[in-house]
């Protein structure tokens, strides 16, 4: 019988995002995964709470968190990874490829605190790597498309996909992004499919597909086989990949874009405060004028 962990989902209304509190039983060893920082980008207000909430949760529940792993840089949210390693000691882990997404963006927002190298993480992970988690352990499954360095976590009979799946009624990620596949993506998903069928999957977004009100974020590989308005069993590569062309080229860019990529490819650590005492994130503009006039 496949090991199961305690799962614990705590849902972000305002980005739509899950964060996992997962523990092995016995040991009372956690892994959090995905964590939220709060940020209201018209105020510029950011603040722990819902990072806190995780905290209390974990000690009332006597668990000590040895890993906080991100399943991607991600687009859509700041990570309160930081902070929750100061309360804890913590590793800090996220997919190797991260490298190469800080070489596409660090330049992109003029960031030469920006190593390139993946450093600013206490530990970047291969495609196989196994982590410990007291008698558990966390395989590491490289799993690009959404980004080159989208990994997924299997822990037991549950993987925690990150945004290359949503829920069977809502589909996949978009691939757009600087560094994506759409092809990538669809390998990556079959990869994952090929798990076997009551593997539990966890989404790290969920949007309400049109006709459902409730927020789901647990499917399975079978599940997703049957019922994925994306990937569901018989859809082919080609099909897929022109399907989410054409829908990608319809999406706006997340609203928490800007302010999310230039923390998050760093582990999610603020920039230095300035001779003001305030610190400060970058906003390129892009002006559709000739000679940068509108």
């Amino acid at each position: 019988m496949t090991a199961q962990a305690d799962i614990r989902a705590f849902f972000d209304a305002a980005t739509q995002t899950v964060t996992y509190l997962v523990s092995d039983p016995g040991s009372r060893q956690a892994a959090v995964i995905d964590p939220v920082l709060d940020y209201d980008h018209r105020s510029g207000k950011a603040s722990t709470a819902s990072a806190d909430r995780l905290l209390e949760a974990a000690r009332e529940a006597d668990l000590r968190i040895a890993w906080v792993l991100e399943t991607h840089a991600h687009a859509d949210h700041l990570s309160a990874a930081p902070h929750l390693q100061r309360h804890t000691g913590a590793s800090i882990g996220i997919g190797e490829h991260i490298r190469e997404v800080q070489k596409i963006f660090g330049p992109a927002f003029n960031l030469p605190q920006v190593s390139g190298d993946g450093s600013e993480f206490d530990r970047l992970l291969r495609d196989g790597d196994r982590l410990p988690l007291g008698a558990l352990d966390i395989e590491v499954i490289h799993t690009p498309g959404h980004t080159p360095a989208c990994v997924s976590y299997r822990i037991g009979d549950a993987v925690f996909v990150g945004d290359t799946l949503f829920m069977p009624d809502y589909g996949t990620a978009r691939a757009d992004f600087p560094g994506g596949s759409a092809r990538t993506l669809y390998h990556s998903i079959r990869r994952l499919l090929a798990l076997p069928p009551q593997t539990r999957l966890f989404m790290c977004h969920d949007y309400k597909a049109p006709g459902r009100d409730d927020y789901r974020w647990e499917s399975t590989v079978q599940a997703q086989r049957a019922h994925s308005v994306h990937v569901h069993d018989g859809i082919a590569e080609d099909a897929f990949v022109a399907m989410r062309q054409q829908r990608d080229a319809t999406l706006p860019a997340p609203t928490l874009l800007l302010p999310s990529i230039q923390l998050n490819i760093r582990a999610g650590r603020l920039p230095e405060a300035e001779s003001n005492g305030v610190r400060y994130l970058k906003i390129p503009l892009q002006f559709a004028g000739r000679n940068g006039t509108e």
